[in-house]
């Protein structure tokens, strides 16, 4: 046998398919058009729905494709032939039918595809520059019609049901003699396919022999035996679509109706995010979990400085905000370092470990951002330009007070929790925009109450507002986030701001709201966030890992990404973002390209502050590490 060409991707007009690309998901029309110009086109704007790669249909030239005898008179033939067949010239599109498809497809942005049963049909696909070829089963033995394929330079998808082992290993080693791309396709072609016949491992000793691409086409009920073939290695899934189960033709039955591709596609993308990695880190969402519902260490009986730890002195306790209660064993022995009031927390300083020295200090606006009850705690020691309180909707019911400061200046991040509540100006429950207008409103008033106890506060007080537009479960079409935009513009048209500069911020992609990830769909893209603020007089908080999230799942560049927003940024949030919802990340430890980034921020006369996710514990340990990380950067 000779060598294959172990070639691991292929492309396909723009897109790459293959290892480390996504799933090519083809939607199969074939012929369940019934011949019908108008039933096509519907055929493609399933797959469009359902937000397919491709559509894909069949072209047959008759007189090429039968003998005279079959085709012209089919008595002699067997039954099953005779069935086929009669179908078959009901199902027939004109070259004219196809010319127009291609272009409809186009217009609604999805690849055509066709499979050609012959060479005339091959050459008619040729005039319509289709971008590969897809080989049918019965076709993967049909040494002629590949050798024909292959001339056009073209690559290939072919599948092999109906073929054995040795005969897949034959059409390889032609295929590779022609320098063909090709991509080879798992297939058992029955209709229905019993589970029992499906064999998806197949799929991996295709992978082992021939170290192409290879996927699956597959022909079976309902859509759980495709979405299996994704962790086995499939690149390609292809699925027969219909209109109707219910409607004649040899292929209906077995096909996906609109719900059923939609699903399909939905599924296989989300195993594609659940297969990204083979390391397990712990997520944003479930830190949130972890501190409201797991554990920790703390004195279960008032504890002497000087006293020896026991077993009896120590309990665990919600919420986890100290040492881990793994730790328990490593405490008891030890000497008491400090008084420790019942129920206070045992901290890693309690093992030993030396606080983080805090000295710290910078020319720039730097900041912290603090919680009403660990404010004066946090500055200690410190001369921060601004304190950034990030308020809780809790917080707000309660009168507040502080020491004066006449050298911070106040600033204010609106909560995004009011309640059981997400503040969301985009939402169409007018009832929700009404109530986050309300809250808004609401924490303005409190920001002036408390604003004269932060003596250099400008006439116009800071206030950091994430603007929502967030849904459940999955991103909205690009029509429905434009309608979201102008719902947002008129909500805010209803805030006070005579002596607030509020600063919307652009958002994390997926972020993390009541302990499970969502989608946002406004204030992400740059150009999008730019031309709201500039039309409706906003500024903005830029926040880097938000910004290095997106620009990772839209794959755009992060320095540009900060280059379109320069202009109307008057605060920042430093912290680091790894993949598409790593967020709040220590500086150092993600995907932000810092010594590219920090010189076009320092190029901005702003006030920063480091955003790291529990940056507060340990005294702010988080932010005091981001805050010396930044030095390196001439911060």
């Amino acid at each position: 046998m000779k060598k294959p060409n172990n070639k691991k991707t292929v492309k396909i007009g723009e897109r790459l398919v293959g290892e480390d690309q996504p799933t090519f998901i083809i939607a199969e029309a074939g012929i369940n058009h019934n011949g019908r110009i108008e039933l096509a086109k519907k055929l493609v704007d399933v797959a469009v729905e359902a937000k397919a790669d491709a559509v894909k249909f069949q072209m047959r030239d008759f007189k090429t494709l039968y003998t005279d005898k079959a085709w012209n008179n089919t008595k002699n033939e067997d039954i099953a032939t005779q069935y086929i067949l009669s179908l078959i010239r009901e199902s027939e599109l004109s070259h004219e039918n196809f010319k127009e498809l291609a272009k409809y497809a186009k217009d609604q942005g999805i690849m055509f595809l066709c499979t050609p049963w012959d060479i005339p049909s091959v050459n008619a696909l040729e005039k319509l520059n289709v971008p590969a070829y897809k080989v049918a089963s019965a076709d993967m033995v049909n040494f002629e019609l590949l050798e024909y394929i292959a001339s056009k330079k073209k690559p290939m998808i072919v599948s092999t049901g109906m073929s054995s082992l040795e005969e897949i290993g034959d059409t390889v080693d032609f295929l590779n003699k022609l320098n063909a791309e090709y991509i080879l396709l798992h297939c058992n072609s029955t209709y229905p396919t019993a589970p029992k016949d499906v064999n998806l491992r197949f799929i991996k000793t295709l992978q082992e022999k021939f170290n192409v691409p290879v996927g699956y086409s597959g022909h079976e009920h309902g859509i759980a035996i495709s979405s299996a073939a994704i962790p086995l290695g499939a690149k390609v899934i292809e699925r027969h679509i219909t209109l109707d189960r219910t409607m004649t033709g040899p292929d209906h039955a077995i096909s996906l109706e609109p719900t059923g591709i939609k699903k399909l596609v939905r599924d296989i993308r989300a195993i594609e995010e659940a297969l990204r990695s083979d390391k397990k880190f712990i997520t944003a969402g479930e830190l949130i979990n972890r501190k409201i519902l797991g554990k920790s260490l703390v004195a279960k009986v008032p504890i002497k400085k000087g006293e020896i730890l026991t077993r009896e002195m120590i309990i665990s306790k919600s919420p986890a905000k100290g040492l881990s209660p793994q730790k328990l064993y490593k405490l008891i022995g030890l000497k008491a370092e400090r008084d420790i009031p019942m129920d206070d927390y045992f901290t890693e300083e309690d093992l030993g470990k030396k606080r983080l020295n805090r000295n710290f200090s910078s020319s720039r606006k730097w900041g912290l951002i603090v919680r009403p009850h660990d404010f004066e705690e946090m500055i200690a020691g410190l001369k921060p330009s601004f304190v950034e309180f990030h308020f809780s909707s809790h917080d707000l019911k309660n009168q507040m007070a502080f020491k004066n400061h006449p050298e911070l200046e106040l600033i204010v991040h609106a909560p995004e929790l009011w309640g059981d509540q997400l503040l969301d100006f985009s939402s169409t429950d007018s009832s929700v925009v009404n109530a986050s207008i309300k809250n808004i409103n609401d924490l303005l008033n409190t920001v002036r109450s408390i604003r004269k106890y932060f003596g250099k506060t400008p006439t116009k007080a800071k206030v950091v507002l994430h603007p929502g537009g967030m849904s459940y479960d999955d991103f909205v079409s690009k029509d429905e986030r434009a309608k979201m935009y102008t719902r947002l513009g008129k909500a805010l048209e209803k805030i006070d701001r005579t002596d607030i500069e509020l600063l919307l911020e652009n958002q994390a992609p997926l972020p993390w709201y009541k302990g499970g990830s969502w989608f946002s769909n406004t204030f992400t893209d740059a150009d999008e966030i730019y031309e709201f603020a500039k039309k409706h007089n906003f500024n903005l908080c830029y926040d880097s890992s938000h910004a290095q999230l997106y620009c990772t799942l839209a794959k755009k560049d992060p320095i540009k990404y900060f280059e379109t927003l320069k202009p109307l940024i008057k605060h920042i949030h430093l912290s680091d973002g790894a993949g598409t919802d790593g967020e709040g990340l220590q500086v150092g430890e993600g995907d932000v390209p810092w010594n590219i980034l920090m010189p076009e921020i320092l190029k901005v006369d702003v006030t920063i502050s480091p955003e790291i996710w529990m940056g507060h514990r340990d005294h702010g340990e988080g932010f005091i590490t981001a805050l010396k990380r930044l030095q390196k950067h001439n911060f």
